[in-house]
């Protein structure tokens, strides 16, 4: 019996284990053997790489400092103070994470493009970078500093208070030590994301201001020199390597497993109150909400431009993306649940879990174009590749699910004679869905949105809606435009209902 336990382990663990050994390890792999006589060191002191690198870097760090000086207060203002709307708010702080890069990146044209509707002077500037990094990140910054002030013992608080402190030597002395390790994961993960973005940077930085990942896809796609990318490639994993490193290192330090009693909600008690609550909102409506409505704006207005959504090619785009995205959700449930199951068994497995994640969309795809040369452009390896970003999202919400789920459940339905087969089936299986249809939402956004694999990975007839966008923002003409902002529309109110899903799994979740 322990042997066929033993064979049905290994059996599972190669599915989850061996794709990401085919679709990440060996590409890496694939990337480091790769070599033309191309050193690292005269990529590194060429003028044009070095002003690449600084400025991804500086792009990064300076979306750090603005997420903090902005989420900081907005998060202190949601964990403290009461007010209409605010589970509402909470909840809508998840929108820009199933809203498609290249979503975030129109709205941010409309507001301040060409064309924008607010002001038209940061064409060929940072600032449209920079405000699209704060767009996708000021959630994740928010996100991670309130769970540090609702990590805040109540008890300590008030003995503060009793002792004559006021809100800002209570900030300094017990709030702030609180949250720092937090607030530095956050930041970590919001260097991650802006570090190795693709979408954005492509779209928002021009010529001038485009990232080292912009630039290694113009050296493949334009230029064909692929020892130069190979070498780039490897550098920007080892910097997003290292602020992945100090993110889990951060989450052990949060995952303290200890349960403090946060401080209750109050009403806004002086003027100051009112205000920080004001600015609050204030920030999140400008730097979240407003370039989705400059979207919608901008393609209402877009007249007989319409008429894109009536033609052939925008029907095929759109029937490409269900479909690619239908045929990688299959996928990626069958190894989200392995992979779950398997992390339970092994805790170093937990550890592969955001692996996906670490090595951006540019760096899987060019490995793999280096290792299977024969399956270029081939509909197999693209939904793979749709599969690997988004079956983490699976696993994570399976394994919190089956982490928290009581073991007292199996053990009494053992006790009353159940099978294995029988628990699985009537207990675990049916706690665990709930888990599963979270993470299939934001996995199935994750694949409608994805944007730079399609680049590398999709022939022409494979065309899809983000696809599509970018090839009419490319194309000069007004009619062009509203055509991109009409479509990138459709694509936005796919991903509002895949979070109008996520929303009701997470109240349905609530209510148990």
């Amino acid at each position: 019996m322990n042997i066929r336990r033993l064979f049905a382990t290994l059996s599972i663990a190669l599915i989850p284990l061996g794709f990401l050994i085919l679709m990440v390890v060996a590409p890496l792999v694939a990337l480091a053997a790769y070599d033309e006589g191309t050193m690292l060191w005269d990529i590194i002191y060429d003028e044009y790489i070095q002003w690449r690198i600084g400025w991804t870097v500086i792009q990064a760090a300076v979306t750090c400092l603005v997420t903090a000086l902005l989420g900081i207060p907005t998060a202190w203002a949601l964990a403290r103070l009461d007010f209409p709307g605010r589970r509402l708010v909470l909840r809508l702080l998840m929108l820009p994470f199933v809203m498609p890069t290249l979503v975030a990146g129109m709205g941010v044209l409309a507001l301040f493009g060409t064309h924008g509707l607010l002001w038209a002077g940061w064409q060929d500037t940072p600032y449209l970078l920079l405000y699209g990094n704060v767009f996708f990140n000021l959630p994740v910054l928010v996100r991670a500093a309130y769970q540090g002030f609702s990590n805040v013992p109540a008890s300590r608080l008030k003995a503060a208070q009793t002792l004559g402190a006021n809100a800002w030597q209570r900030f300094c002395h017990i709030e702030w030590p609180a949250l720092l390790p937090w607030l530095a994961g956050g930041m970590c993960l919001v260097f991650l994301y802006c570090f190795s973005g693709f979408g954005l940077a492509l779209l928002l930085g021009g010529s001038r201001y485009s990232t080292i990942e912009v630039e290694i896809y113009q050296l493949i796609a334009y230029e064909l020199d692929m020892a130069q990318a190979s070498v780039l490639v490897w550098l920007v994993l080892a910097i997003t390597a290292v602020a992945g490193g100090l993110y889990a290192w951060l989450s052990r330090r949060t995952a303290s497993g200890r349960q403090t009693a946060p401080l209750p909600l109050r009403k806004p008690q002086t003027a100051g109150e009112r205000l920080l609550l004001g600015g609050a909102l204030g920030i999140l409506v400008f730097c979240c909400l407003l370039p989705l409505t400059a979207v919608a704006l901008q393609a209402f207005g877009a007249g007989n431009s319409w008429q894109v959504l009536a033609e052939a090619e925008t029907l095929a785009a759109a029937w490409n993306t269900l479909r690619f995205t239908f045929s990688a959700m299959l996928l990626a449930v069958l190894l989200g649940v392995m992979h779950a199951w398997l992390a339970r068994r092994a805790a170093w497995v937990r550890g592969l879990t955001f692996l996906p994640f670490m090595v951006s969309p540019v760096c899987v795809a060019f490995g793999v174009l280096l290792l299977y040369p024969q399956w270029t452009a081939s509909l197999p390896l693209l939904v793979a590749t749709y599969a690997l970003l988004a079956y983490p999202f699976i696993t994570k919400d399976i394994l919190t699910a089956w982490d928290e789920m009581p073991a007292r459940y199996q053990t009494a339905a053992r006790s009353l004679g159940a099978t294995p087969f029988q628990t699985a089936r009537y207990v675990t299986v049916p706690l665990l869905l709930p888990a599963l249809r979270r993470g299939s939402v934001l996995a199935a956004a994750t694949c409608i949105g994805e944007f730079a694999a399609t680049l590398f990975l999709s022939r022409p007839e494979w065309q899809t809606l983000t696809t599509l966008v970018y090839r009419y923002l490319g194309t000069a003409g007004a009619d062009n435009h509203d055509r991109a902002m009409v479509v990138t529309l459709i694509l936005m109110l796919m991903a509002l209902a895949v979070f109008v899903c996520s929303d009701a799994g997470e109240s349905d979740r609530k209510a148990v």
